[in-house]
């Protein structure tokens, strides 16, 4: 389910980028000295003069006109670029990696301490997890593994109460 919901809302992304492309398009077939002046005004806010801020847009729309404007206007590249199929199987490999060890732990647990053991392996599990993200992004460990364990509990917490809600 999260593998399609992400499919889902990359795809959305996906097609918002290529009517962006597409709008791009038209109006460097309709506006091409508009265009430039346009990519010339990002280069000025960036600190290009207006002179050197011409002259390179210029020489960018000669070389790809469309790809400068996508990089530069719109924050598109190929390497950014929304790929929904790609982000699905990622999505399927971590949540489904992520639910081995609470499943061991129910798996493995007594019976009667099955949802402590796995609430239980499932908060450890987070704390490792969000030092290991924290470490990995070059961040100090405790503030962020405190953020993802706190906000694990919580979904735990109300996901329980749900459950109770409705007597499952």
């Amino acid at each position: 389910s999260m593998a399609a919901g992400e499919y889902v809302s990359v795809s959305s992304q996906a097609d918002s980028e290529h009517a962006d492309i597409a709008r791009e398009k038209q109006e460097l077939a309709t506006d091409w000295e508009g265009e430039v002046a346009e990519l010339a005004g990002i280069y000025q806010k960036r600190g290009l003069d207006k002179d050197l801020s011409h002259e390179v847009a210029v020489a960018l729309m000669k070389h790809d006109a469309l790809g400068a404007h996508a990089r530069d206007e719109l924050g598109l590249s190929e390497a950014t670029a929304a790929r929904p199929i790609q982000a699905a199987f990622a999505s399927a490999t971590a949540f489904s990696s992520g639910a081995l060890l609470p499943v061991l732990a129910a798996v493995l647990t007594p019976v009667a301490w099955v949802s402590w053991g796995v609430s239980l392996t499932s908060v450890v599990v987070l704390a490792v997890l969000g030092v290991v993200g924290a470490l990995a992004g070059g961040a100090a460990p405790l503030r962020p593994a405190l953020r993802v364990t706190f906000w694990g509990i919580v979904a735990m917490i109300v996901t329980g109460g749900i459950g109770r809600l409705f007597g499952v």
